[in-house]
């Protein structure tokens, strides 16, 4: 109990980043060149059959694949009835002290089914079933407004792999999204580095021609932020159908590790996203040391930065 990884597995020491050598520059505007040789595969997740040489090759030029600075076309948000009073009331209703309660730093509570919370969604082995996701994840703006980002460690499970945004209580209201492409770095394919711990997902085009992000919108991505920047952590534990929010400061666990403390983030919640509350980009996941932590009061995030960028690059120019 505690670890947000989908199964357990014994406990790691972070590992060290190795001195990084010159290679062939993945760029996007205003994120350093990439240092990390990157792959992607068609083929069940976790596999890493893609040949790096090809990847880099693939990859887009310079500059073509930066996030957008603002936060791509959502749906309207669902009424907070709390927010429509207009006569204040000697005695808090029970939403009110719930809204009051998750705005608390570090207070935990369920997300309020609206925008926000649409863009994050749960994974599920095969069809969407109540009580049968493992993990989260969330779409992330991109000009082929496809793609998705989750923690690597997530998919080390075979077979298809469907997505359902803003998924809650054994409903989709945004459909499911069967996952085609997964993109890692070589540095999780063959060591598990830590570090590299996130993935950029590909989603197949619904049925009506729109893309995923047509439908619920997207979060920037976001690199090189602040290691004491504030986040809202969305997830899904395992032992729950609806996703759970927390607001707090991070902090710097390590040269490449984020640490937030938010309580109740237990399996099933990594690759949730750590959304900026200044920017609304996102700039980290649950994941990183530990797969994530090993209690369910603390979680970290391997660190955005060109790392991640060169990714999400490599992901634009592959997605289909």
């Amino acid at each position: 109990m505690g670890h947000h990884r989908r199964r357990e597995a014994r406990r790691r020491r972070i590992l060290r980043p190795a001195l990084l050598t010159a290679c062939t520059a993945l760029a996007v505007a205003a994120v350093l060149t990439g240092t990390h040789v990157l792959t992607s595969g068609a083929a069940a997740p976790g596999t890493g059959t893609g040949s790096a040489d090809a990847v880099l090759t693939a990859t887009a030029s310079p500059g073509s694949d930066t996030p957008a600075p603002a936060d791509s076309p959502a749906p309207a948000a669902t009424a907070d009835p709390t927010a429509t009073a207009t006569t204040p009331t000697t005695t808090p209703t029970p939403a009110a002290t719930k809204a009051a309660a998750a705005a608390q730093l570090g207070a935990t509570s369920d997300a309020p089914a609206d925008a926000a919370s649409a863009k994050v969604g749960a994974l599920f082995d095969g069809a969407v079933k109540s009580g049968k996701h493992f993990c989260t994840a969330s779409v992330v703006h991109s000009p082929t407004r496809n793609l998705l980002l989750t923690a690597a460690h997530c998919l080390s499970s075979s077979g298809d792999i469907t997505f359902a945004p803003g998924y809650r209580d054994g409903t989709a209201p945004y459909g499911s999204w069967k996952v085609t492409r997964v993109h890692t770095t070589t540095g999780w394919d063959r060591s598990k580095d830590q570090d590299e711990d996130f993935a950029v997902l590909e989603v197949a085009t619904a049925a009506d021609g729109r893309e995923i992000e047509d439908v619920v919108g997207a979060n920037p991505l976001g690199t090189g932020e602040a290691f004491t920047s504030q986040v809202r952590l969305t997830g899904y534990p395992n032992s729950g159908e609806t996703p759970i929010t927390c607001v707090n400061a991070t902090t710097r666990q390590d040269t490449y590790q984020r640490a937030i403390d938010c309580p109740a983030y237990t399996g099933g919640t990594s690759g949730g996203p750590w959304i900026s509350t200044a920017t609304g980009a996102v700039i980290g996941l649950i994941g990183g040391y530990q797969e994530g932590g090993d209690t369910p009061d603390t979680s970290y995030s391997a660190y955005f930065d060109h790392t991640v960028a060169s990714l999400y690059a490599t992901a634009v120019a592959q997605a289909s």
